[in-house]
């Protein structure tokens, strides 16, 4: 089975995604780096969920809006897109980025939710413990901060890439600075809402997360609602790449 691409117009504006098999809906955000590196994991999930992947927009293949100034943009396209497709029962999947809009979304409105899962997921503040500066990494040196493994960083590292792969990273990376920059990968007001989310909520870490070392997902954890913590031991940023089958064990078990 095979994704395949579709495209939906929000609010005057293109929004693309991806869908593969049926059941019950499992709807997945990418994180910063778009979504087409998460389509290997995701890909199991076809056998027994309908798996949507769009891309965010000002990502991939979607529209540059006019109204995009902000991930709270992104989270209300997102309720426009659950209601145009009429999506309900949705099993929610975030990673990084993706994982702050899911939160984001939840706390608005979770009447079309069942499940939420968030992997490292960015949006909060740790006490003082800072992040990794994502924005002064060049983008091999990126690579290298986000898997735990060198060995794992030197393959990704010598992977060709396609002119029109480098156009997408490109794009990619700045809607994420206009999107993330200031206060960075950080929501001042997120941490006063999370109590609104009360679904069955999964927060999943790397225990060498470099970016956003495991206190946050501790912390994250904390503030909402009966969530469980899930540490993936030597594994970075990117479970969803560094470790597939102990993210999907993990996910699995959080679906409705």
């Amino acid at each position: 089975m095979t994704f395949e691409p579709r495209d939906l117009t929000l609010n005057g504006a293109r929004l693309a995604y991806r869908e593969a098999g049926s059941g019950p809906v499992l709807l997945f955000l990418h994180g910063a780096g778009g979504a087409e590196s998460a389509l290997p994991f995701l890909l199991p999930f076809t056998t027994d969920h309908r798996v949507i992947v769009p891309d965010h927009p000002g990502f991939g293949r979607s529209a540059d809006p006019e109204w995009l100034h902000d991930v709270h943009d992104v989270a209300y396209a997102y309720l426009d897109f659950l209601e145009a497709l009429d999506l309900r029962g949705v099993n929610l999947v975030g990673t990084s980025l993706g994982g702050w809009i899911a939160m984001e979304l939840a706390i608005r409105c979770s009447a079309r939710l069942a499940s939420l899962t968030v992997v490292a997921a960015a949006g909060i503040r740790a006490g003082d413990i800072p992040t990794g500066d994502f924005f002064s990494w060049s983008a091999e040196e990126r690579v290298r901060q986000l898997v735990a493994s060198p060995a794992f960083a030197a393959r990704i590292l010598a992977l060709p890439q396609t002119p029109e792969q480098a156009e997408t990273a490109r794009r990619n990376q700045s809607t994420t600075t206009r999107l993330c920059l200031e206060p960075r990968f950080f929501d001042p007001g997120l941490e006063r809402w999370l109590h609104r989310i009360r679904l069955p909520t999964q927060v999943v870490w790397g225990d060498t997360d470099r970016l956003f070392p495991l206190a946050y997902g501790r912390r994250l954890a904390g503030l909402i609602p009966g969530a469980r913590l899930d540490v993936i031991r030597d594994c970075g940023h990117l479970p969803q790449v560094e470790q597939p089958d102990a993210l999907a064990e993990i996910v699995r078990g959080n679906l409705a």
